[in-house]
């Protein structure tokens, strides 16, 4: 027989590991419990560099039980890529999210970040974090808040084992660090490196930070004099200075059918305006039109800490006591400046392109002499700081030559809130009011917003005042702890079982205070705010590279102002603070709770039949028991507080609890067979569970927002059952020569309880809408147009100030009245539309892996390429209007790595392309929900290495440098979402090892 039996087999995948994390100073702890060490393997001549890299990872392939694909460092302190998630996009079937220009989350073979498993050292990691505004509910590990240097290997299993945690669908995700007892030496290394970054240089002085900013690196790893006793030590503090421009309907679109009639449509055939459309949208086509569209600069200063600590004690040959720490802690400061315009969808003239999704090339408003409309601004502050700790400890025991042993526990945690006495994100809204007319130019891939002005064409500093503000704070916890206890038996020759048994125990918390106030026509008077506030500026400049040939038309004059200053003046002519300070009194508080227990059993045979051939069988049993609760505010009324804004009048807060429960017995196989030295097919079937994101199991009814035609809200759903996929898995591998290999996967997921959304109308009592309500309806009778709220609101504000729940308070710097207006008893109910997750219909993911790794024998050129197709039955219909499920990151992907290596010199070139995908399917925040696309991209990396002599080397890596842009559209390829621009990014790194 070619293959020994099992243990020895997985002896020999884990001496291909220790031989790479024996180049980093440390073995790896691995996913699963140790086999017997092969000591004869283990002592074999460690090499280092990129060939080594490659050829550790195709013998990690080669020898694994299943389909296993891995990253592994090319020398000490040094992985292939500046980090983690950017390293993982080489995998064929990996695709990333990038956040801030570097990778963050992952998506395997088209199953997305919620429903990929992340492991350090074998052990479930937990995740938070905070998006733009609240915390992101999501299960997601962020690969950006981890530091590569400390990383000896990253492991993807693609397959099912009885052994490994639950939770991954996609894959599960194995990140490996030091372990000193693996190693008899003493080894130590530091590193520094400069970074530059291109997008810092594309914003105002006023918001970009320094140029060039520095990174520190060191890694520690000895053993005592009889190799009892070991110690590793691995640190580093990154900093990095970025940012990136955006052009945006970040409010999202209203989708129409052709001939409806409703605030925001266009004028019918006949009506009053329809003679100003050009081409229009057929009576059964689709339609959108944009709420607004805004453009925005944002700076960022990340600075990323990582540590870890781990202690060894081997009182005898037999026994392996560890200890280990982990740190890590990434602060993120950013600072906006923004530029928009609200369409108030009064009349207007549009081109359209041709259905049946209609898309508008061109959108424009004018408003009248008496009521010009807002130029807005906005300038924003978010500081966030991502901390994750974990503490664990392992003991190992090889009880006899048949029995090992192995009890593995750990405390783990993240959290993500506020790093600014400002909160996690403030934003204050200022605005002109002297806009005459609005127009944008969808025609292009990049939206180009024109605005008349009335009176000054200059845009002067004296119109400008705070409108509104929010300051937000978010706070997001993820706590872990879990012990397992696991055994291996050897039955026979050919033969053996592992089993174990594991209860895990997870918390999240996710909690929300918001202090806004909605004065957006107008908070105080411009004569508050000296016109030395503001610094005028020139938008173009800042979108040169994305312009294209319309951007002659941009409306090019805005202010930038520091926000501090600003702040004060708002409190100052308030006479208080008491808008512009956070709280930290959460309003909405989220407790969540999954008890889990788990058992397996597992069972391995070689035979041979003709040639030589192994399988793994395995169950195992999963028991989760889920109870949340849920802080939420109640809505005690609504007030309409500006043409097209409303406010929902928050009262106190109250606890609901809710609780579910599910258990599965997931079987897994693995076979393969051997059928030359050069050639191996396997086979796999296995089931895996993924768990709802945290937001989908949460209790409690949230009313979010409010609009003309209704309101919407959402409540979770503790009893949703997990997503069940059955794995079918085939792959033929040919490893031809030394360093080089094909292999050709098909593989076939058939995914039950898909989640979607149920929506129900609701209409909380006692909330009513002042829309279509008896003032409303008088100020319609008194000769103003239905939908003129601005027309409306005048009527209403001046008559009936201070009473029927109308305050006026004050008056714009065109005369029109400020203030708000409530709902009022006998006025129209307030229906809102509220939807929560239920588990719905079920679906199929089919897909291909191809992957080649070449290496030109000794000439030191290699080239490793791959292309993963991927399908599913999951689509978004974008001609059906109803809540839909639809698979979310689902694209196919290639990579291309072209590289040179000697004893002095390495080059590495690397493409990695991502094809069109669907991002999201609630894309329009406050219109009707629709999807998100994210288009195709690709981006071009570069590092060239020069080693001075064995102990000093010298690097310089290239990232973006084909300066590759990112949009997201809706329905139609004309209707942007996003378009954002980043830019390249160098590094010039040192290492000196002792």
């Amino acid at each position: 027989m070619r293959n020994p039996r099992p243990v020895t087999r997985l002896s020999r995948s884990a001496s291909a590991v220790g031989l790479l994390v024996a180049s980093l100073g440390a073995q790896a702890q691995q996913a699963t419990p140790p086999a017997d060490t092969n000591k004869a393997q283990l002592d074999a001549v460690v090499v280092t560099g990129i060939r080594q890299s490659l050829e550790t990872s195709l013998n990690l392939k080669r020898n694994a039980r299943g389909l296993v694909d891995g990253i592994v460092a090319e020398d000490i302190g040094k992985f292939p890529d500046a980090n983690l998630a950017e390293s993982m996009q080489r995998i064929s079937g990996v695709s990333i999210d990038r956040s801030n220009g570097e990778g963050s989350k992952v998506t395997v073979r088209g199953v997305g970040p919620d429903f990929n498993l992340v492991l350090l050292n074998g052990r479930q990691m937990p995740a938070s974090s905070i998006g733009s505004t609240f915390a992101s509910n999501s299960r997601s590990f962020d690969f950006a808040n981890l530091a590569s240097e400390g990383v000896a290997a990253l492991e993807v299993y693609k397959t099912s084992r009885a052994e490994s945690p639950t939770g991954g669908i996609g894959a599960t995700i194995n990140i490996k660090t030091a372990r000193p007892l693996d190693n008899k030496q003493r080894l130590a290394s530091v590193g520094v490196k400069l970074v530059s970054d291109d997008s810092n240089k594309r914003l105002p002085d006023s918001l970009s930070g320094s140029q060039l900013t520095p990174e520190v690196s060191g890694i520690y790893s000895d053993v005592s004099a009889d190799g009892r006793f070991g110690i590793a030590l691995v640190g580093s503090i990154q900093k990095r200075n970025g940012g990136y421009n955006q052009a945006a309907v970040d409010a999202g679109w209203r989708t129409f059918k052709g001939d409806e009639q409703n605030w925001g449509t266009i004028p019918l055939p006949g009506q009053p305006g329809a003679d100003k459309i050009t081409n229009r949208p057929k009576p059964t086509d689709l339609y959108v039109v944009p709420q607004e569209l805004r453009y925005s600069l944002n700076a960022f200063e990340r600075t990323r800490t990582n540590g870890q600590l781990v202690l060894q004690f081997r009182p005898v040959q037999d026994v392996t006591a560890t200890v280990d720490h982990t740190y890590s802690e990434n602060k993120i400061h950013s600072k906006r400046s923004e530029l928009s315009a609200w369409f108030n969808f009064g009349p207007s003239s549009s081109s359209w392109t041709n259905g049946p999704i209609a898309a508008p090339l061109t959108y424009t408003e004018t408003y009248p002499a008496n009521g010009p409309a807002d130029v807005a601004m906005a300038g924003s502050i978010f500081g966030t700081k991502n901390k994750n700790q974990s503490t664990g400890v392992n003991l190992a025991w090889k009880a006899s030559q048949a029995l090992s042993l192995e009890f593995d526990a750990h405390h783990s945690t993240a959290t993500s809130g506020a790093d600014s006495p400002f909160g996690s994100n403030s934003t204050l809204g200022v605005s002109m009011y002297n806009r005459a007319s609005a127009s944008a130019d969808f025609s292009q891939k990049f939206p180009v917003l024109s605005i008349g002005l009335a009176g000054d064409p200059a845009a002067s500093p004296s119109l400008l005042q705070v409108t509104g503000s929010s300051f937000r704070n978010s706070y997001m916890r993820n706590q872990i702890d879990q012990a397992q206890f696991k055994g291996k038996y050897v039955l026979s020759e050919s033969s053996g079982l592992d089993f174990g048994v594991g209860m895990t125990k997870v918390k999240n918390r996710t909690a929300f205070a918001n202090v806004q106030q909605d004065d957006w026509g107008g908070h105080n008077k411009p004569s508050d705010y000296p016109d030395t506030l503001w610094q005028a500026a020139q938008l173009q400049s800042y979108f040169g590279h994305s312009l294209g040939s319309n951007g002659s038309n941009l409306f090019n004059n805005f202010y930038l102002w520091d926000f501090n200053a600003v702040r004060a003046a708002a409190i100052k002519a308030d006479g208080s603070d008491k808008w512009f300070v956070p709280s930290y009194n959460f309003t909405d508080d989220r407790r969540t709770q999954e008890k889990s227990s788990s058992a397996f059993i597992q069972y391995g045979k070689d035979w041979e039949w003709g040639v030589p051939m192994n399988a793994t069988i395995g169950l195992r049993y999963e028991r989760t028991e889920v109870n949340s609760q849920a802080l939420v505010p109640k809505v005690t009324g609504i007030n309409w507080v500006s043409a097209n804004e409303f406010a929902l009048v928050k009262g106190a807060a109250d606890f609901t609890a809710l609780s579910g429960k599910y258990n599965y017995v997931l079987p897994s196989i693995d076979w393969e067979a051997e059928l030359s030295d050069k050639v191996k097919i396997r086979a796999s079937y296995g089931e895996t569970i993924g768990r709802p994101d945290w937001g989908a199991i949460q209790g409690g009814i949230t009313l979010s927002d409010f609009r003309v035609n209704g309101g919407s809200g959402s409540q979770g759903n503790p009893s949703l059952k997990p997503l069940l996929s059955k794995n079918f898995d085939f792959s033929a591998e040919y490893y031809y020569a030394k360093s080089s290999y094909a292999s050709l996967s098909l593989f076939r997921k058939n995914i039950s309880n898909f989640i979607g959304t149920s929506s129900s109308q609701a209409t909380p009592a006692g909330l009513t809408s002042p829309i279509g309500g008896a003032l409303y309806n008088e100020a319609v009778s008194k000769n103003c147009p239905t939908k003129d709220a601005a027309c409306i609101r005048n009527y209403i504000l001046n008559t009936y100030n201070g009473s029927k729940g109308v305050v006026r308070t004050g008056f714009d710097g065109n005369g029109n009245p400020l203030g708000t207006i409530a709902g009022q008893v006998g006025d129209p109910q307030a229906s809102f539309t509220i939807t929560a997750p239920t588990n719905q219909r079920s679906d199929s993911i089919k897909g291909m892996e191809f992957n080649i790794q070449h290496a030109f024998g000794k000439s030191g050129f290699g080239l490793a390429a791959n292309y993963t197709w991927v399908r599913s039955g999951l689509k978004y219909d974008n001609l059906n209007l109803k809540e839909q499920n639809a698979l979310l990151g689902l694209s196919n992907s290639s990579n291309l790595v072209g590289f040179y290596e000697d004893d002095k010199y390495s080059a590495r070139v690397a493409y990695n392309w991502r094809g069109e995908f669907l991002s999201s399917t609630s894309a329009d925040v406050f219109g009707s929900a629709g999807p998100a696309y994210t288009e195709a991209y690709g981006q071009w990396d570069l590092s060239l290495g020069y080693k001075f002599n064995k102990k000093l080397s010298f690097n310089f890596e290239a990232l973006n440098l084909n300066d590759g842009t990112q949009r997201v559209h809706g329905r139609a390829k004309e209707e942007t979402l996003y378009f954002t621009q980043t830019g390249r990014r160098y590094m010039l790194a040192a290492r000196y090892a002792f």
